[in-house]
């Protein structure tokens, strides 16, 4: 087993291992050689292929998205290099920060494909707009203007993007080393393209988009076809929205009775699964079993696992030493389970479905208990609770027998709930031990010391190091004791000679009580304080709802005495600690934002109505978790998260257009018509891009697509609705949040 130091990288240690192993290889005796059967560096590419596959594909999308909108290839190569500009800064901070390209920091990257071209297209359609308005401006002039017009709620707008990502900078442990890569990659290709759309888009607009003036130009250009398009079937609506602001009202009311009446519906849990492509199945034996024994099991296990015909091998490890992070007795064995290619797998089966093919192969061996996960699953679960499975029940107390009924108790109580599996209590007794009992008055008569009769019996059953001996440079220690045949049961330790000061030689059972019995196996405490684990997998289900029922089947049917009391652990722990952060801390960043509104605007009634661009836009992400059949996660929190800033931004730009065209001396209800008819473009266009980019991310299925794919979810749905909102309700509102130009300057 090779194990990576703390803070190195996983691929590029195992490469190195690699190459060593070839030399290694070279100087071994015919016939022998070293074969890895695990290892990381797969999982990892494979992770990495997939979000970097849904990077490309994102990229390709928005570009032609852009094309489409923009409707010229100038303005859509102004607006598509501030990709490759976002992700170089993110890069280049990513290194000097220490950060590596892993799953969730390309992740992050591939999330904020749509958003990085947000500022570019706003400023880009307004230099746009503005060119075919002022044709006889000069067109520096003309740059000048639409950009000092977008500059105020473009940077606001990434502030805020950016400051909506706190939460995330504030998980810890496992959920923080999770997700904050993700926040980081997000937050500086954010910063990428705030720093294009200021500096370098105005530059490069000033030479990509000025045209030569024609002879004959009307005053005015028209729009391109498929903004003439849109605009006439959008037109109809957003004046029955203003001139009936009732509607607008009914709306928004009947989205958030449907995301209420939907959220309770949902189940929780912490991440999806990741499928490593590797499964690990536990075996515990009786505590008793010798090592042939175990090895006699463990190997008909094999046999039977081989019979499944995705798999291609099994290793099998029985204990674990003594030196190294978790030690292992001889009853318990880990089974290394290798899986073909996916190419040769049967039609319609993925991973879960092996897994469920082997399970069936495995249970109702006798003297076998099976417990089913995968190798980071399992280094993860470990590190969290001590088990070998997603979900772990504490039952604290002070009677060691006491707390193994009620355990059992506990452990027959799940059995009996829909999407329990590979139940496991832990094994406290049952360790077959031979006491001896030192008899004190018997020892006295032959004038012998306690200290005396233990070292005889530690010496000859235990053994002691006598010395050493070299070979060449390497050093071994002598052992000493007894031979087996000596040691080896009661009679033979019942035999042993003490002798006594007077060189009388007394045997062991003169002068001591020696029984057999069955003692504990292990004792586990926390915060000294005994306890006893029941552990478990959930399956076809998801954690939060499997939690909640059986805590109140263990309140209404097991009896606890009183100072006994569960404690419920493992993923489901990390879930409720990664909430109760953000129960904390979102309400706290929404307040901040609330302040940059209002910062931006000088307005509350402003501020106010862009903050109403949140609810619906979590209705949206409901609806699409829903739809799909997923659970509340932290993937999915993030999506949430990222939907705040993605909602804000949109009703900023727009609610910036209102105000300015209010300053013109428009009325309320033609600046909100002719507002949102102006802005429609880029509006849709950031929306669409958004959801285009994260498209590969939501229909992907490789390796780390699952922890992907709620937070493209919400996003995507979100999207939907947050957009109607944008443009049809918002500017309905307007009415009753609209500022007099002397209350506040832009």
């Amino acid at each position: 087993m090779v194990v990576k130091l703390y803070g190195s990288n996983s691929s590029t240690v195992i490469g190195s291992v690699e190459e060593k192993m070839i030399e290694i290889n070279k100087t071994l005796p015919e016939g022998i050689k070293l074969v890895p059967y695990y290892e990381q560096k797969t999982l990892v590419e494979s992770a990495v292929k997939t979000v970097t596959d849904a990077l490309i594909q994102g990229i390709i999308l928005v570009a032609l998205i852009l094309m489409f909108f923009m409707g010229s290839l100038r303005p859509s190569i102004v607006v598509a290099l501030s990709i490759p500009f976002s992700i170089m800064v993110a890069f280049i901070v990513m290194q000097f920060l220490g950060l590596s390209i892993n799953l969730m920091s390309f992740g992050g990257l591939a999330i904020a494909i749509g958003m990085m071209v947000d500022a570019s297209i706003v400023l880009v359609e307004n230099i746009d707009r503005l060119k075919r308005k002022l044709i006889d401006e000069p067109f520096m002039h003309v740059v000048s203007k639409a950009s000092k017009e977008v500059l105020r709620p473009i940077i606001f707008a990434i502030i805020i993007i950016i400051t909506v990502f706190i939460p995330l900078f504030t998980l810890q442990g496992v959920e923080g080393k999770t997700f904050r890569p993700l926040a980081f990659t997000i937050a500086l290709a954010m910063l990428g393209s705030l720093i294009f759309a200021i500096i370098i888009a105005p530059v490069l607009s000033s030479f990509l988009l000025k045209t030569k003036k024609k002879k004959n130009q009307a005053k005015e250009q028209k729009e391109i076809w498929i903004v003439r398009v849109l605009i006439k079937a959008y037109t109809p609506f957003v004046n029955f929205f203003v001139k009936n602001r009732s509607v607008a009202i009914v709306v928004s009311v009947l989205l958030l009775l449907m995301g209420t009446w939907i959220y309770p519906k949902l189940g929780s849990e912490f991440t999806p699964t990741l499928q490593e492509g590797t499964l690990i199945v536990r075996l515990a034996m009786a505590p008793s079993i010798s090592l042939e024994e175990s090895k006699r099991i463990t190997m008909l296990a094999e046999k039977r696992v081989m019979r499944v015909p995705e798999v291609r091998g099994a290793v099998t490890r029985i204990g674990r030493g003594e030196v190294g992070a978790h030690t292992d007795p001889i009853n318990s064995a880990e089974m290394y389970i290798l899986l073909k290619p996916e190419e040769e797998w049967r039609e319609g089966l993925d991973q879960e479905g092996i897994e469920e093919k082997i399970r069936a192969e495995v249970e109702g061996m006798p003297g076998v208990l099976p417990n089913f996960t995968q190798p980071i699953r399992m280094t993860v679960d470990e590190l969290l609770e001590g088990v070998r499975a997603e979900l772990a029940v504490k039952l604290f107390g002070d009677d060691l027998s006491q707390l193994k009924n009620k355990a059992e108790e506990i452990s027959t109580l799940l059995q009996g709930i829909n999407g329990a599996a590979d139940i496991q209590v832990d094994q406290v007794s049952g360790k077959p031990q031979l006491k001896i009992t030192v008899d004190r008055h018997a020892i006295a008569r032959y004038g012998m010391n306690l200290s005396d009769v233990q070292q005889v019996i530690r010496t000859a059953v235990g053994g002691e190091t006598a010395g050493q001996i070299f070979e060449g440079i390497r050093r071994f220690d002598i052992f000493v004791r007894l031979s087996p045949e000596y040691r080896s049961d009661k009679q033979a330790i019942s035999n042993l000679l003490i002798t006594s000061p007077n060189g009388l030689q007394v045997p062991l059972s003169q002068v001591a009580t020696i029984e057999e019995i069955e003692g504990p196996r292990q004792i586990t405490r926390e915060q000294n304080q005994r306890f006893i684990t029941i552990q478990c997998n959930v399956v076809g289900r998801d954690i939060g709802s499997f939690v909640e029922e059986s805590q109140a089947a263990i309140e209404k049917n097991v009896d606890l005495p009183v100072g006994y009391y569960t404690v419920w652990g493992g993923q489901f722990r990390l879930q409720q600690e990664a909430n109760k952060r953000f129960a904390i801390v979102i309400p706290i960043t929404l307040l901040l934002i609330f302040f940059l509104l209002f910062t931006s605007f000088n307005s509350l009634k402003n501020s106010m109505l862009i903050l109403l661009n949140i609810p619906l836009a979590l209705v949206g992400g409901i609806i699409g978790l829903w739809l799909t059949n997923q659970n509340l996660s932290v993937p999915a929190s993030v999506g949430f998260i990222a939907l705040f800033g993605i909602a804000l931004e949109n009703g900023m730009v727009l609610v910036t257009y209102f105000n300015q065209l209010i300053k013109e001396g428009k009325s309320i209800n033609e600046a909100s018509i002719e507002g949102a008819k102006l802005r429609l473009r880029p509006v849709l266009m950031t929306a669409v891009t958004t959801a285009l980019g994260l498209i590969p991310l939501l229909i992907a299925t490789g390796t780390g697509s699952e922890v992907q794919r709620p937070l493209a979810t919400v996003v995507v749905g979100g999207l939907f609705t947050s957009t109607i909102l944008t443009l049809l309700v918002l500017p309905a509102l307007y009415k009753w949040f609209a500022i007099k130009p002397q209350e506040g300057e832009l």
